[in-house]
């Protein structure tokens, strides 16, 4: 059997620089040898070196130079995988050796409408069953490389391709129009799609890809109108659930972020007009990141399938 310091020697051999390992993670994940000198304190000509010297030991390319960037190779990209899983493992255990605390921090990236909607519902679910966990939500207006940013979990809308992390599917959606009881008794049901349009309707602006407004909802149906009147735009789309809940008119629902309201009665269906989306809510693991039970147990939290315990 090996001696530990024989293994060492091995480690050694097979991986001449764990300096240029850490420096190669840094430039990898902020796409920029100026930042990562920046972070790690030393000079971009030291963290140039350091990787050239890498590429050289291994004998491939692990970066595209471009003009005024920088982008991973596929040889690059592989080693990226497993450096940076490997770092985060190292600093995980570094934390709980360090502060000895049973605490754990879990950091949660979502779109305002998501957190608003979906999290901040069920938050009081998830405290009773995980009374140790400590969560720390990020709102992201637009889709962030994960590469850039300490999260453990990113709720996105698409099709579940990014190259940042590896996504799970959470659960499909459709769209239709919503608004308030009150509003309904007053207004009653628009009996088509071409009444629905002189409507007071309530729009926002798009944030992600595929995010629907009035317009392609209703193109999504067959339905062309020459132009819409609304009632009121707004920037995000809370504020316009907000004005729907206020009697104000009729918005778009997404039908898995409005499940509370819709259950309590809060907001009603206005048609039974619907389009069912090809694109769906996921879960995105960044690369790097270890999935523990505490990160599968939140995954099925928010999913809403899964009793935790």
């Amino acid at each position: 059997m090996k001696s530990v310091s024989e293994g060492a020697k091995g480690y050694r051999r097979l991986i001449p620089s764990l300096t240029a390992l850490v420096e190669f993670e840094a430039v990898a994940r902020l796409s920029s040898f100026t930042r990562a000198a920046n972070e790690l304190g030393v000079t971009q000509a030291a963290v140039s070196r350091q990787v050239r010297c890498l590429e050289v030991s291994l004998g491939v390319r692990l970066f595209h130079r471009l003009h005024r960037s920088i982008r991973l190779t596929g040889e690059g990209e592989a080693l990226y995988l497993v450096v940076a899983e490997s770092m985060q493992r190292i600093a995980g255990v570094y934390d709980r050796l360090s502060d000895g605390s049973a605490e754990q921090e879990l950091v949660l990236a979502t779109t305002a409408a998501f957190s608003h909607f979906r999290v901040l519902p069920r938050l009081a679910e998830l405290k009773r069953l995980q009374p140790q966990l400590k969560l720390r939500l990020t709102t992201q207006m637009f889709t962030a490389d994960l590469r850039h940013n300490e999260v453990d979990i990113a709720v996105r809308y698409g099709n579940g391709k990014w190259r940042d992390g590896t996504a799970s599917l959470l659960f499909d959606e459709e769209v239709f129009p919503v608004c308030s009881p009150a509003w309904s008794q007053a207004n009653g049901a628009p009996q088509s799609l071409a009444e629905l349009t002189k409507t007071q309707l309530i729009d926002s602006d798009s944030t992600s890809e595929g995010w629907l407004d009035w317009e392609t909802w209703f193109q999504a149906l067959g339905a062309r109108p020459s132009r819409l009147q609304y009632e009121l735009r707004c920037t995000l789309y809370t504020d316009a659930i907000q004005a729907a809940l206020h009697d104000q008119g009729v918005a778009l629902g997404w039908h898995r972020l409005l499940s509370d309201l819709l259950d309590s009665g809060e907001l009603v269906r206005l048609t039974q007009a619907s389009v069912k989306v090809s694109d769906a809510y996921y879960v995105v693991i960044p690369h790097g990141r270890t999935i523990t039970p505490t990160t599968n147990r939140v995954i099925e939290w928010l999913r809403g399938s899964a009793t935790l315990s």
